[in-house]
């Protein structure tokens, strides 16, 4: 009679409830360091292509003034920043400028320099 009533009885056991919940934390703990380096990774190319766009910026400046711009604000019809980077632009002549760019969750910054040949 026992055995009747476990066949018509659905469920997990214990057991099947123990491993799955183990095989979940073994794969939580293999894919949160792997999260981590793509955010670090994404961040870091945000603050890339934010140089990127400023060059682009610096050129069209340049093509209607025929200098670079030495303040951020002069570029604001070109080029606008997200609120998440932090861009300086460190130095501007008629020849050449310099930038740095930083997301503001990593720790590490990269410069753009025009007479260096670009993003350093």
């Amino acid at each position: 009679m026992l055995s009747k009533m476990r066949k018509g009885e659905k469920g997990f056991t214990l057991i099947e409830l123990m491993i799955v919940v183990a095989i979940i934390g073994i794969l939580a703990a293999i894919a949160i360091p792997q999260f981590a380096s793509y955010r670090q990774r994404a961040q870091d190319s945000a603050a890339k292509s934010a140089l990127k766009n400023l060059a682009t910026a610096q050129e069209n400046y340049y093509a209607e003034y025929n200098t670079y711009a030495s303040a951020l604000a002069t570029l604001s019809a070109w080029f606008q920043p997200e609120s998440t980077l932090s861009v300086s632009l460190l130095a501007a002549d008629t020849d050449s400028w310099s930038a740095t760019a930083k997301h503001t969750s990593s720790a590490n910054t990269f410069t753009y320099n025009s007479s260096a040949g670009g993003l350093q």
